[in-house]
């Protein structure tokens, strides 16, 4: 697990190889990831965006943009939490993501970035 704080809001992040739904003969690798974020600030805060960096070890790059996650666009009050799991392919079985989301303070509606930390994705059987 890798995590990050920004602006007292603290993102983790565990992946998961999944060979059920891989393909490695054809160069398709699933992966799943579920993120975890804490509103550890003395604000309520909501997540607007989310700015996804995606790398595959043949040197693929990928962005992906777009509003709130998996179709939500939680309010999370300090103290609170929000988790959810989503998936990423890559051809190789080895890649690393990064990112951000926007949040905004409900009160001000201040913005801020706050960073996804970078974490890997490597296919267990890679690391033979």
């Amino acid at each position: 697990m890798v995590t990050g704080i920004t602006e007292g809001v603290k993102v983790s992040v565990e992946t998961e190889y999944q060979p059920e739904y891989s393909s490695p003969s054809q160069y398709h690798f699933v992966f799943t990831y579920k993120i975890t974020i804490e509103n550890e600030s003395e604000h309520t805060i909501k997540l607007l965006r989310r700015h996804w960096h995606i790398i595959d070890l043949t040197n693929r790059k990928r962005e992906v943009e777009g509003e709130g996650v998996v179709g939500q666009q939680p309010v999370l009050e300090p103290g609170k939490m929000h988790q959810y799991v989503s998936g990423c392919n890559l051809r190789s079985g080895i890649g690393k993501m990064y990112g951000t989301y926007l949040m905004e303070r409900v009160m001000d509606g201040k913005e801020m970035e706050v960073v996804i930390p970078t974490f890997t994705m490597i296919a267990p059987f890679k690391l033979n």
